[in-house]
């Protein structure tokens, strides 16, 4: 079987953790190699998310990396065990690009979200015609088509909210991100009274970062932390004008873990979020 040309985030990122095992063990790829009877473009190919790899192998790398946690190889088996064409954005594989899915599956999997935005409300909590406006102003500007299957892929994530045991969502918005009219007047209101209801959501959290905030400064970039089931999986969406990133080295897990409790010490209390939400709101 060739190799994949376009690996899923999750199958990216267990090559990427067995890599991180293999080189915190100390072994080369040729070691690793002539363990597994294979060559090292094979080694390669694994670790980039490229070519699957058995839970059985899975477990005889550990074996040979000295790798005793046992969570985290079972998190690492449950992703080999899974295949394309087993979860609904598979739906959308050649209709939409990599990074809509991506978030799809890592939210999908996710034991608990985090996020922040600066100007705009999170996909999660987005109204389809607020979602609308937004796709329509991208660049370059979509056709219609384009951005009918982008709303509805939007609106099917929401679901992860709405299933029996959803993961915590703490969602901290920016004062400016209330007082954007998106789609105009009616659209901007609708979607405020749709933050609020979110709010009252048993497991959503939404906290305002207020213009007379004057310590917390890094506001700038859209991003998202997701938990994976095991820390080691924990995983960083930085989003831009031209497409999302993920992040998963541990340093850059750790500056973001201590960002989202900055956020937290400078954002108004959830109730009096709402309030000033509420206020925001009857004021359009």
């Amino acid at each position: 079987m060739p190799p994949r040309e376009n690996p899923t985030a999750r199958q990216a990122r267990l090559g990427a953790e067995l890599r991180k095992l293999r080189v915190a063990a100390g072994h080369t790829a040729r070691e690793t190699a002539a363990m597994l009877g294979t060559d090292q473009g094979k080694i390669s190919h694994i670790e980039s998310g490229r070519i699957g790899v058995s839970e059985e192998r899975i477990r005889k790398l550990a074996d040979f990396y000295g790798c005793v946690d046992e969570a985290l190889l079972e998190a690492l088996c449950a992703i080999a065990r899974e295949h394309r064409g087993q979860f609904w954005w598979d739906e959308y594989r050649g209709t939409l690009a990599s990074q809509y899915l991506a978030v799809a599956e890592l939210e999908h999997h996710a034991t608990a979200m985090r996020t922040l935005q600066t100007v705009t409300v999170p996909g999660l909590l987005q109204t389809e015609d607020y979602a609308r406006a937004l796709f329509r102003g991208g660049l370059p500007e979509p056709t219609e088509e384009q951005i009918d299957v982008r709303v509805a892929h939007r609106m099917r994530r929401k679901a992860v909210l709405e299933r029996e045991d959803p993961p915590e969502f703490s969602a901290f918005l920016h004062e400016a991100a209330l007082h954007m009219r998106f789609g105009g007047r009616k659209v901007a209101r609708r979607q405020l009274e749709t933050l609020m209801e979110a709010a009252d959501m048993p497991r959503v959290t939404v906290r305002v970062i207020p213009f007379t905030n004057e310590d917390f400064y890094e506001v700038t970039q859209p991003m998202l932390y997701i938990h994976g089931v095991v820390p080691q999986l924990d995983t960083v969406l930085v989003d831009g004008p031209t497409g999302g990133g993920l992040l998963g080295a541990d340093e850059e897990l750790a500056h973001y873990r201590i960002f989202f409790g900055r956020a937290t010490a400078r954002s108004l209390e959830p109730e009096e979020s709402r309030q000033l939400i509420h206020h925001i709101a009857r004021t359009l």
